[in-house]
């Protein structure tokens, strides 16, 4: 497809802006679905506007463009309209350009917001075009989510272009599949998604690309699946040592933890690599069934290795699995980015004289090789793609896969979002674990939480205190975590406080959370990045700021950072804005401890456009779906991707090539495809 370069407006310096949005391409463009419409298809007089309300107005032009300096920095530019109902100023500030545009008598057609100005109506800053050349009014019009300098009528005239240039598209969803599901055939819709004739037409367009984007989804992740069904490897023979493992650990396991140990030796036994996922709420103890299937793993001739996002994960992991398997004989292994010696620990481990090797990506390296790799564990799959967590099984012969993830997710959309694997839930928590108390509050009880945090210091305990922002900007007024931390810093001077953004080097921040771990920090300032499991049993308070600008199931991952010691841990939400929805998610946080609830009230309120992100799942992301409202037609696309693939397993019949080819551009490099 063509370059967006070459699109008529577009040139070098503004594909650097579709760039940011990841469109380089006219296809890339015509996939770049609006948020919404705008009706400016029908215009209003002017004695019939209201205030408050966005209108089209067809006028004339009454007078001359009046330029009023308020102050320094705001210039006021004004004129009058009229109709055969009456008059109305029409107000623009800071738009010079405006000053020598318009002639008396004139005829324009404006779209704007009508708004007081001392009894008076006023449009403000509308955008205008003259009667007769007229392209982005007298139509429905689409709104597009932008970024920095880029603006809607960039947008809208590149898309003007691209259906242009583009010609007739190749439609690859087969005939029959369209007809039996009534879907729209992809011409009509490319346009009507756009530049909708009528909001009808509009729905019918969303049927169209919503059924397609599951279609795809659903294709991809079968027939991923299938690939791995035809993998072979060798069963292991003996899964009951298991128990030996168990009766060592020095706590029991819950009855959800030993069902989910039963459902990996039963995928053991059989004769091709087992692909599962062990989806479990913070603190349910996913590590100890991990441990369980690396004993049984090793048991049986085989290496285990488990890779862990972060350096710091990784080396936690290395000591908790040291303790487990203390008297074992097991050897076990850490390689990261900053390990010494690593020539010769590469050679112990293509050697076999490494049973267990713990790591990060360090460990898909390709100077990494293993003798005999029977088992690869991804923890915190959110934090890797889909070709990462393949990496890892790349490096043996069709290794069992386990993948685990602290991100609860209803079992329904688990079972979409990760159809290629098989799914184990952990859904009991260990006995005598509190749950995180939790309380939302406004600025006005501040000084009482600073004053509690102050007697949990002095009690020797350690706190978190989350942003959403690193550092101020002018078009927010959130609280920033590099202002926090000179704040809390003159509030509590007699004890340390530290700092972790997204913004620092790895080594920074694993310095400064080895820092907080080591218990040199006691109040840790940070932005989301200390999501991730690390344990530090010594905190028992977070405290997060702007608190209803976060998902509830990122609040909840948050949160799951306390609460890992003996002492009661609590939560504090400071929150801003009284509407219904921010209350709600609110009181939702401050009643439940349930990630699995939660992530099902998420849905419900937020919707799934970012809980379901790319980051979470390591798939696309979805451009129209929403697995929350579309859940019918999610259906209909899985019931017509099992049709498909019973006839055609591999869509290598000319009917489907354009949907294999579809399927491909989406999916690749993520997605196998024979």
């Amino acid at each position: 497809m063509l370059d967006i370069r070459y699109l008529k407006g577009v040139g070098e310096a503004r594909a650097k802006l579709f760039a940011k949005k990841n469109i380089k391409t006219v296809e890339d463009l015509l996939y770049f679905f609006p948020r919404g419409h705008e009706d400016r298809s029908k215009t209003k007089q002017i004695c019939a506007c209201e205030i408050g309300e966005t209108v089209c107005i067809d006028a004339t032009v009454f007078s001359p463009v009046k330029e009023t300096r308020i102050r320094k920095n705001m210039t006021i530019y004004s004129m009058i309209i009229s109709d055969e109902t009456g008059g109305m100023t029409v107000v623009w500030y800071n738009n010079k350009y405006v000053k020598g545009q318009f002639k008396t008598g004139d005829e324009y057609i404006f779209y704007g917001k009508i708004q007081a100005s001392r009894q008076k109506r006023e449009l403000v800053n509308p955008i205008y075009e003259k009667r007769g050349r007229q392209r982005f009014t007298g139509k429905i019009v689409p709104v597009y989510p932008l970024t920095e300098n880029l603006t809607q009528r960039m947008v809208q005239g590149a898309m003007e272009q691209a259906l242009e240039v583009a010609g007739p598209l190749e439609e690859y969803i087969p005939k029959d599949i369209r007809e039996r599901y009534n879907i729209a055939e992809l011409n009509f819709a490319m346009r009507n998604i756009h530049f909708p004739a009528d909001f009808n037409s509009y729905e019918i367009a969303r049927r169209r690309f919503v059924f397609e984007e599951l279609l795809i989804l659903q294709l991809a992740l079968s027939m991923r699946k299938a690939d791995i069904h035809q993998k072979t490897r060798a069963p292991y023979t003996d899964t009951a040592c298991v128990q030996e493992f168990i009766e060592k650990l020095p706590f029991a396991l819950t009855g959800a933890q030993e069902r989910v140990i039963d459902e990996l030796c039963a995928d053991f036994q059989k004769s091709r690599p087992m692909n599962r996922l062990v989806q479990g709420d913070v603190g349910s103890g996913k590590t100890v069934v991990a441990a369980a299937a690396m004993y049984v793993t090793v048991k049986n001739g085989f290496q285990a290795a488990i890779m862990a996002p972060t350096e710091i994960l990784a080396n936690q992991h290395y000591e908790t699995f040291s303790a487990f398997f203390a008297g074992t004989g097991l050897r076990i292994c850490l390689l990261t980015g900053s390990t010494k010696k690593k020539k010769e620990l590469y050679g112990q481990i293509a050697a076999g004289e490494m049973d267990l090797i713990v790591g990060t990506h360090a460990l898909i390296q390709k100077d990494v090789a293993y003798k005999n790799l029977g088992l690869a564990v991804t923890d915190e799959q959110h934090r890797f793609g889909v070709s990462q967590r393949a990496g890892l099984a790349g490096k043996g012969d069709n290794p069992n896969v386990l993948v685990m993830t602290a991100t609860p997710i209803p079992r329904t959309l688990a079972i979409i979002l990760y159809g290629d694997l098989d799914i184990s839930i952990i859904d009991e928590l260990p006995p005598g674990r509190k749950p995180v108390a939790t309380y939302a509050v406004g600025e006005n009880m501040r000084k009482r939480i600073y004053a509690f945090l102050e007697k949990h210091l002095r009690e020797g305990m350690q706190s978190y205190v989350i942003c959403p922002l690193i550092e101020e900007t002018e078009k927010s007024d959130l609280q920033n975590a590099v202002q926090i931390k000179e704040q809390l810093q003159r509030v509590f001077p007699g004890y340390s406080v530290g700092l972790l953004h997204g913004k620092m080097k790895a080594k920074e921040k694993d310095a400064v959370m080895e820092a907080f771990i080591a218990h040199q920090i006691d109040i840790l300032v940070s932005t989301t990045v200390i999501e991730v499991g690390v344990n530090v049993p010594n905190s028992n308070m977070m405290i997060i700021e702007n608190a209803e600008r976060f998902g509830l199931s990122q609040l909840h991952q948050l949160r799951g950072r306390v609460g890992r010691g003996h002492d009661q841990a609590y939560c504090i939400l400071f929150a801003h804005g009284n509407n219904d929805v921010t209350k709600k998610r609110m009181e939702t946080m401050c009643m439940s401890n349930d990630g699995f609830y939660i992530s099902e009230q998420d849905l419900r309120l937020r919707g799934p456009g970012d809980f379901f992100g790319t980051r979470q799942h390591g798939l696309p992301d979805l451009k129209i779906a929403n697995l929350f409202a579309d859940m019918d037609m999610l259906k209909l696309a899985q019931e017509a991707a099992r049709e498909l693939l019973e006839t055609d397993p591999a869509l290598q019949q000319p009917a489907n090539a354009g949907l294999r080819k579809r399927v491909q551009q989406v999916f690749q490099p993520e997605i196998a495809m024979n």
